[in-house]
């Protein structure tokens, strides 16, 4: 399998150091590995994606090993129905590869994909995991031929349904993790004076159905550095201030609450 041209939507085919389609639009190979498929018109801003301080606290805080049950259910549920399967697999909003590797460690008789908006994340995960195949791309875009995908991991990540059906392959399968009502809750607290839990409204795909649905739910008990981290990886934090900020990072401990919503979605 290969890429696709984002302007043209034309193969991309590896010449030297570039990938190149029939219409001569070329993409250069960063030295670390991965493909910078996002040109400027398809930008909404100069840097998209999370700033280098949320993603040096995500990956200190997913490397703390906080998030393994998690990580650990998606590779179990991937790897039942994808047993002895060659083909492809993408990580959508893959961040610096924490959920990627453990899926192209796993499921080895696939090539993995992760991509994300977000280029320094991008460039950490190529240079950390050369046995995954990284871009820098939109979710909005794919940049992937038609059913040319076996499965897809969403975490988080915004994607339209019908890029989703268009890239994979028929009876192909979706992944998706959601905050279910609870997460996170004590971090909401500390911001907000009356807290929203989230919506329990169940997610529908067009196109799609949902096999299975199963809640993930556990207490964390942090010390002050790594519920600054957490708090920091989050939309949360644009609303947090210093001092907030500041006095999180200094308590000797913090509970907080996981609660994460995982469906299983096969394509029609």
């Amino acid at each position: 399998m290969t890429y696709q041209c984002p302007l043209c939507h034309l193969p991309l085919h590896a010449v030297d150091k570039q990938w190149r389609c029939e219409n001569n639009h070329q993409f250069d190979n960063a030295k670390e590995g991965y493909v910078n498929l996002l040109p400027v018109q398809h930008k909404r801003s100069k840097e998209p994606g999370d700033s280098a301080e949320m993603m040096l606290s995500r990956r200190t805080f997913l490397e703390g090993g906080h998030y393994q049950p998690l990580r650990d259910r998606l590779v179990s549920l991937l790897a039942d129905k994808l047993d002895d399967v060659e083909g492809a697999i993408l990580d959508i909003g893959c961040g610096e590869g924490y959920y990627t590797s453990a899926l192209a460690q796993e499921l080895n008789s696939l090539q993995v994909y992760g991509l994300d908006v977000a280029k320094v994340a991008i460039r950490y995960a190529a240079k950390r995991y050369p046995d995954v195949q990284f871009c820098v791309a939109s979710s909005h875009r794919l940049p992937f031929a038609d059913a040319s995908l076996d499965a897809i991991v969403r975490i988080y990540a915004p994607c339209k349904a019908e890029e989703l059906y268009r890239v994979l392959k028929p009876s192909g399968w979706v992944l998706t993790v959601a905050p279910g009502p609870r997460h996170l809750y004590q971090i909401k607290a500390c911001i907000y004076s009356e807290v929203q839990l989230h919506s329990d409204e169940q997610e529908a795909l067009a196109g799609f159905d949902c096999i299975s649905s199963e809640s993930l739910s556990y207490m964390m008990t942090l010390n002050g550095r790594q519920a600054f981290d957490l708090l920091q990886m989050t939309p949360f934090a644009w609303r947090a201030t210093q001092a907030l900020m500041q006095d999180l990072s200094q308590r000797p401990e913090f509970s907080c609450e996981t609660d994460f919503v995982i469906r299983l979605f096969r394509r029609q």
